[in-house]
């Protein structure tokens, strides 16, 4: 049996008459008189009553209507759903990501994301870097966001492609003395109560915040989960906060930036897959990266030998 039967016995319950069924499918009397008595016989029973009145189905023909009718409508079904998915249209995607990322770029990748692709979920999960990159690795994550390149064994499979650039600066509460400078001197940051990430979890950033300020300065340092927190105890006055210049887009009430001069860069924000992924997912999600971060699709395009912008899927990382 095939789908040209089930829309043979459909159009012909429909309109009553082999002539006009046949007329309505685009086909000759003939053809379709031998499938409807190939089905019968298949079915092993009969499917309509052939009277001068017209064409009309026979109990055993109600009952197979009514299936055959759900059986195209699913068939239409799996059509659909097998082309959304082939467009990267349904579907998941599981991102790991360290929290500041949320103040940029994610925040725009996210939400266009979203609107273009409604039915495809996301799994999103904060953790820091090694992690990240370990579990990205590992194969439970589809992208992840690090500071820096991920690292270890399996990192050479992956396609890294920087999304963001930072330099250290301060946020102090607006009480604090600093607070009316437009910049601090990494000796008047030195001379200060510390706020800065966590350095098991960033161990790139405590090591450059070492080399600039010293050993003593950064073990005696309060200890923040993330920037959020880094502003936050900054804002109840506890010391000078230092995090990514990505903080200004977070500004909250009670606390002014300074720069930190001089201007010493951080570990880049960096967006890594795996090389060989071919879902369309991930390549819908890389493509509307590359259009709300001009500067990612030409790295891509370098990286992986993909041109991006089309939503077509990865290819293989070079």
């Amino acid at each position: 049996m095939e789908a040209r039967h089930l829309r043979y016995a459909l159009a012909l319950a429909e309109h009553g008459h082999f002539g006009r069924a046949a007329h309505a499918l685009g086909i000759a009397q003939p053809p379709l008189s031998k499938q409807i008595a190939d089905l019968e016989r298949e079915m092993g029973a009969r499917l309509f009553d052939r009277t001068r009145q017209g064409v009309f189905p026979t109990a055993a023909g109600q009952a197979f209507l009514a299936r055959a009718r759900r059986a195209l409508e699913e068939m239409t079904a799996a059509t659909v759903d097998a082309g959304r998915a082939a467009r990267g249209e349904t579907g998941r995607l599981r991102l790991g990501f360290i929290a500041s990322a949320l103040l940029d770029p994610l925040p725009n990748v996210l939400s266009r994301f979203g609107r273009a692709r409604p039915d495809v979920r996301l799994e999103l999960h904060e953790m820091a870097s090694s992690r990240s990159a370990a579990t990205l690795i590992s194969g439970e994550l589809d992208v992840a966001v690090t500071l820096g390149p991920p690292r270890g064994s399996g990192a050479e499979h992956l396609v890294s492609v920087p999304v963001g650039h930072d330099h250290l600066i301060a946020v102090v509460s607006s009480t604090h003395p600093y607070a009316g400078q437009a910049s601090v001197s990494v000796d008047q940051v030195r001379r200060q109560p510390l706020i800065v990430a966590a350095g098991e979890d960033e161990p790139a950033v405590t090591a450059g915040l070492r080399t600039l300020l010293g050993d003593d300065a950064v073990d005696g340092a309060s200890v923040a989960r993330d920037v959020h927190t880094i502003i936050g105890l900054a804002a109840c006055g506890v010391g000078v906060g230092l995090g990514p210049s990505r903080m200004l887009s977070a500004p909250r009430p009670g606390t002014r930036f300074c720069e930190v001069t001089p201007r010493a860069a951080l570990p880049e924000l960096i967006l890594s897959f795996n090389g060989q992924d071919r879902s369309p997912v991930l390549g819908a999600f890389l493509d509307t990266v590359c259009r709300s971060c001009p500067d990612v699709g030409a790295a891509l395009d370098r990286r992986s030998g993909h041109s991006w912008g089309s939503g077509s899927v990865p290819s293989a990382a070079h």
